[in-house]
Order: structure tokens, then sequence, then C-alpha cells
């Protein structure tokens, strides 16, 4: 490994240590001459006399080099140092998406689809190119600090030479195609398959195939069905689960033609999630799944034995296959054709397909010349694995009618699954069940919702898609209401779905005021979204005549500013007004003035800094006060904070963060200030969020108001020293969607 301090061709200054792969070792470094920070992927001293890993790394650095796009790591040079080999590639500050799932186990849909379109993106530009990666996978693709999703590591990427391209490379065995662990014709669709694995397991947290050697996995590839994700995650949306089917398909033919097909389902899913508008091509009866040959076994084994057999002495030949050895599973430069055992099976197939056109012809001969009966199902083709159970995917036989007249559709809604059956009988149409949902209007186990409204004129032998009720939606109460401030109790209640929050005062000698001392229903009861959540709020002691001097609080921000004078059991009432001399959000005066003795519980009036427009316009935030009388403009405010949060779809746009900020020895315990800095409209954004005298390490920082869609942020702390703030410390800090 390389020393830090170490200069790498007279250029790249080695300033830290970010990992290793397969084959080399990556490193943060400088580049002197234009004055940036890169990183520098160097080969691994045990590689670095094999021409064939020489080759690789080479052919690395040229497949990514002409690939200008903000969703691939772009290549800055590549060059050999006395016998070290290296390429220079932009440093990403981030995680790499493998990480990510680790971290939250399984991503959401919106997340998880938004990561995709942007993979699709960058391979777009690739394909473009006439380049193919071959090793779509978690681990080769990051996601940075302002939440940029990019495509690394073209190590097995190969240029498309008109039809054809090396048989036997191989990347990761988990994300590879079936035509890559077959050994056969690799191209952009084989990048699809991988992004469609990939996509399996950012929304379920596992991968379809696995095992313990790369033999076990690669047959699965080749002639196992995967579990339908929606079994590891209930409530996928269907458009979503048929986009990873399509991408999934074992035959080349069946998936997507490009990724541009993909993006634009991609899109559609994110619009109307349960919609049937992926086209998935109809499974021919010589396409189905069918038993590999113990030729393609062996040839698979072969492979796998040549290879490790390949790795010479840095590796034992007879040890067992890890995870970490997928980086290094693949050929350089053989080319290879169909094993033997194959066009065997495509021999055989042939005379199958024949027979089976042969048995068609005849059919319909025999039934023109009346021979046979005609019995028509309603059942539609679907993908192997899709069905969860027999009783779920079944559709009803629909007895055919003569006539060609249309008929009324009949009314399902309200029936059971039984009754619907019954209903159709004997009219020529059939019905399908098409999963289950929540409903305010039917009772779980009735049908509440059909695909063709009652009464529409529609022709025989038509299948309705129906769906049954599973009862009134409902929702959790949040936990961590008891003890959080009025205001924070609202806002969590409203991102899970409550609209009905009231208040009530309450004297409790523990419980600040201004704070929740208890909430109806209680935390972690689930109920239904229109219930009526109660939270009981602390007006502090019952003791009477204590007072209190208020604090100067001028120049601080509103939060701060707030805490401060809460704490001493003060109430607080916002006004706006305007001034050049401090920021946005700043407390301007105070009402009683400062060092006034006041009684606790009473209300004092904050004058808040806002620009003059908003002043001008009347547009800024409602006052809002913690007295009861002031009631109606907390929930009018807390209606705004909602309407802010909530996009069209009605999604909660709430962004928090939650983690520990570690000690800094640049920190002298003085006056500080926390800011955040996020990406806003394409550039950074600094929010102060704290101020305070002294700060304590290991120090919780909460923070509910991230940008919405911005997965991580840098929080700055700086500290007094005489009349300025001077920057001591950075750190940065994801963010998810509350």
């Amino acid at each position: 490994m390389l020393n830090t301090g170490a200069v790498v061709a007279d250029r790249y200054e080695i300033v830290g240590w970010i990992g290793s792969g397969g084959m080399a070792d990556v490193y943060k470094g400088k580049d002197r001459k234009l004055s940036r920070f890169v990183a520098v992927k160097v080969m691994k001293n045990e590689f670095s006399n094999d021409d064939s890993f020489i080759r690789k790394f080479r052919r690395e650095a040229q497949a990514a080099a002409g690939l200008a796009n903000p969703n691939i790591v772009s290549v800055y040079d590549f060059g050999e140092d006395n016998g070290m080999y290296f390429i220079v590639m932009e440093l990403v500050e981030g995680i790499t998406l493998k990480e990510y799932v680790a971290k939250k186990h399984k991503l959401s849909v919106r997340e998880a689809t938004s990561i995709a379109i942007q993979v699709c993106m960058g391979l777009s530009a690739a394909h473009a190119q006439g380049i193919v990666h071959r090793d779509i996978k978690p681990q080769n693709i990051i996601i940075s600090t302002d939440g940029k999703v990019k495509v690394t590591d073209f190590g097995i990427a190969r240029v498309a030479m008109s039809n054809t391209i090396s048989a036997n490379a191989m990347g990761s065995v988990h994300y590879s195609s079936p035509e890559q662990v077959r050994g056969g014709y690799s191209d952009a669709k084989s990048d699809i398959y991988s992004l469609g694995i990939t996509l399996y397991e950012m929304v379920t947290g596992r991968v379809p195939f696995d095992g313990e050697t790369t033999v076990a996995i690669a047959i699965k590839h080749l002639q196992d069905e995967m579990d339908p994700p929606s079994k590891y995650t209930p409530d996928l949306p269907y458009a979503l689960e048929q986009i990873i089917y399509k991408c999934t398909q074992k035959s080349p033919d069946r998936r997507y033609s490009n990724v541009n097909e993909m993006i634009e389902d991609l899109k559609h899913s994110l619009t109307e999630p349960d919609g049937h508008f992926v086209a998935l091509t109809p499974l021919a009866d010589h396409a189905g799944t069918g038993a590999i040959s113990s030729g393609d076994v062996q040839s698979i084994r072969d492979k796998e034995g040549g290879k490790r057999g390949e790795k010479g002495s840095s590796r034992d030949t007879g040890s067992r296959y890890t995870e970490e050895d997928d980086d290094d599973y693949y050929d350089d430069d053989d080319e290879g054709g169909l094993s033997s055992g194959l066009e065997k099976v495509m021999t055989i197939g042939g005379f199958i397909i024949g027979a089976i056109i042969i048995c068609i012809l005849i059919y319909f001969i025999g039934r023109a010349a009346g021979l046979f009966k005609s019995s028509r199902g309603s059942a539609e083709s679907t993908p192997s694995g899709t069905a969860s159970s027999t009783a779920e995917s079944e559709s009803a036989q629909i007895t055919p009618i003569p006539g060609d007249e249309d008929i009324e559709c009949p009314r399902l809604l309200g029936l059971t699954r039984e009754q619907a059956q019954v209903q159709v009988t004997g009219i020529g149409i059939g019905i399908k069940y098409g999963g289950e949902e929540p409903s305010d209007e039917y009772p779980a186990g009735q049908i509440c919702r059909q695909e063709i409204a009652p009464g529409t004129m529609i022709a025989r032998n038509t299948t309705i898609v129906f769906y049954v009720s599973t009862g009134r939606e409902e929702a959790a109460v949040p936990m961590g209401i008891v003890g959080s401030t009025e205001e924070d109790a609202t806002a969590l209640l409203r991102s899970a779905g409550f609209t009905n929050v009231t208040t009530r005062e309450s004297s409790s000698e523990e419980i600040a005021i201004g704070s929740v001392i208890s909430v109806t229903p209680s935390e972690g009861s689930s109920t239904s979204p229109d219930t009526q959540i109660v939270l009981e709020i602390s007006t502090g002691s019952e003791e009477l005549g204590e007072e209190v001097t208020i604090s100067s609080v001028r120049g601080l921000n509103i939060d701060t500013a707030k805490d401060i004078l809460e704490r001493n059991g003060l109430r607080v009432k916002i006004e706006y007004g305007h001034t050049s001399d401090l920021s946005v959000d700043d407390v301007m005066k105070i009402d009683p003035p400062v060092n006034s003795t006041v009684p606790k519980g009473t209300t004092v009036t904050l004058t808040v800094n806002r620009p003059q427009s908003e002043i001008d316009a009347g547009t800024t935030p409602e006052s809002s006060e913690t007295e009861d009388t002031e009631s109606s403009e907390e929930e009018s405010t807390a209606e705004s904070e909602e309407s802010q949060e909530e996009s069209s779809e009605g999604v909660s746009r709430t962004w928090i963060t939650d983690v520990k900020l570690d000690a800094t020895s640049e920190y002298q315990e003085g006056p500080y200030r926390l800011t955040l800095v996020q990406v806003v409209n394409g550039s950074n954004e600094e929010l102060i969020v704290e101020e305070g005298a002294n700060l304590s390490f290991p120090y919780e920082f909460k923070y509910s108001r991230g940008v919405d869609g911005q997965m991580f942020g840098d929080v700055y702390l700086y500290e007094q020293v005489g009349d300025t703030y001077v920057r001591k410390a950075k750190w940065t800090v994801p963010f998810e969607q509350g």
C-alpha cells in the first residue's frame, strides 16, 4: 500500500486511503498541477507482472475515458510509474449503493426508482458509444453526498464490435446475466439484466439468487425462477415489480430493447404505480425454463477452476469462493461460442417447436371442420413466479355465450370473492383477483374496486380485474411524542398521516412548559388517520408567584431564542419586522424588555427579522403563540406546514437526521454556531441551525427540516473569536425521509 505523502508520476500526492477491490487499491489524492482532489486507483503489486491484468486495467481506463456523463465517474489519466500501474479518476465523496442498502435494509420505492433512473442515464451514455459495462452491481454504483448517483469500475467493459463479444466474460456472479454465466453473447441487454437484479436488491434488501459457490449461483441464473420481490416487500407497486420482471427475463429478447425504454417505464411507474403499462413479451413454448445440460455445468465449473488457477500463488486454488472474489471472476480476451451441450438443447428445441406448430395447425383445421368444440378461458399469461398462491392468481373460467352483442358490466363492489364468482357465472364474463387494498367504504373481505365500472357496456368474454378490501387504513402513532415540544409533536403526527390534532393544557412538575405530557391514543398504537389525536401540553408547576428574569435573546436565531425562553418557563409569541442589521429569522426585539422580572408562564413577544418584500406583501409566516387563545392560529400554522411538507401525491416531504457528532480538537469550548449546508436548486445554501454558549461532545444533532430529496448534508461548527465566527469543523450527515 502507498503511504500518505507519496507522489505518483510526480503529480498525484496521496492524502489518504479510500478502499480496496479485487485487483486494485483506491486512494484519495491531490493533483498538484490542477490543484484538485482526485481518486487514484493503483493496481496491486501481485498483479503488476500479469499481462492479462494489465490489459484489464488499461481497458477500464480506455472504456471510461471517453464517457462524459454526470452519472458516470470520469477518468482523467492512466499511466505507469516504476512498474506501478494507476488510473486517476473523479473523486466522489459518498458511499456505495451496497453500503447504503445494507445500512437501510431496503430502500423506499421512490428512492430506488430515482437511483435506477440515474444508473440508466449513465448506461445510456455508455451504450450510445458501444460500451457495455458487464459488471453492474451495487458495489459499482456510488451515491455522492449531494445525492448524485454515479456508475464506476468499467474493469470488464468492452466495446461492442459488429455482432459478437467475448463469450466467456463474467462479472460478479450474483448479478450476471444467464448469457454471461453460460459464456454466450453479451451486450447492452446483459447490463439491463444486472440492473434488474440490483433493483430487486434495492427494494427487497436481498439478491434473488444466492449459494455457497459460483457454480451454484450461476446455475440458478440459468434455470431457476426468482421469488417475486413482492414476497419480501408486500406493498411493492405492481408496475415496479413488472419492470423488474422484464429486466430479468432469462431470454435477452424478452428484456427491454435499451435502457431508454426502461427509463420511460420507471418514470411512468412513479405517476401510475399500479398501472399495467409494462409490456412483457408472451413466453413462447420454446422459451420456458429448461434443465441445464451437464456439459454447461462442466463448462461453468471449468471456468471457475481456470480463473482460480490463473490467480497464482496469491490465492489458494482450493479455497472456497467468497463474495469478495466476484470482482475478479471473468475472462479477458478469449473468444468462445455456444457449448456442444447447448447446441444439442437448441436442436432438440427446434424439433419440439416444429411438432407444436404442426399440432396447432391440426387443431385449427379440425375446429374449422367442426371436429372440436371451442372452450376459452380468461387466464392471462404472466411471468413465472409472479403468483404468491394459486388462489390469488386464478381467474374465473369464462363460459362462452353465443352472440356478438355487448353486455352490461355487473357490479361486484361489496361482494366477497365467492359471491362475485356466482354473480358472473353463466353470463360470459370472467373475473380476476388483482390484490388487496385498504378501503374506508367496504369492510375487510369485500370487493372494494373493479377496473371496469359497473354498468359499462363491454364485449362478451371480457375479464374484470377486482381488488379486495383489507378494511380501513390504519396508521401508527409515532414514538417520541411525549416530552417533545408541541410543534415537533404536531409535525411528527402530520408526517405519520394524522390530520385531526388537538391540544389541552395541564400542569406538570416534570415536563417543561410547552412540551407534551401525554398523547391519546398512546404512542405506538394503530388507528385510523382521521382519528382525533389529543396532546396534553404542560403549563409547568402549579406553584404561583415564582418569577423569572427575561434573558437577552436579541440577534439569536428564533429557534434558539424560543428554546432559551421556554426553558425559563416563559411562553413565546412570534411577530415579524425588518432590519438590515440582522440575518433573516434573527430576533430584533423582545417585549417585555430584557431584564424584566415576570411570573412564570408569561407570554413574551419576539419580533423576528424577515425580508422587507415579505413584510410589504404580507407573506410572512403566520404568527404563533403557545396560549390557548391562539390555538386556532397554531392549527392554521400546522396546516400550512403540512401543505408544504406534502407533495401533490400526498407523500411526506419531511427529511430528518439524528446523528452524534464526534469531538474535534479545533474547538476551544467557546460560544458556537452550527450551520447546515445542502444543495438547493443546484447551489449550496447554508442555514444557521443552532447557537449557544458551549457545545459538549459527543453531541446529538437532530434536524427535521432537510431539503426535500437530499440524502446528505454538511454540518459546520463555528466558534466565536472576538467579534467574528471562525469555522472549526465539518461533519457530513445522512438524511432520510421521515
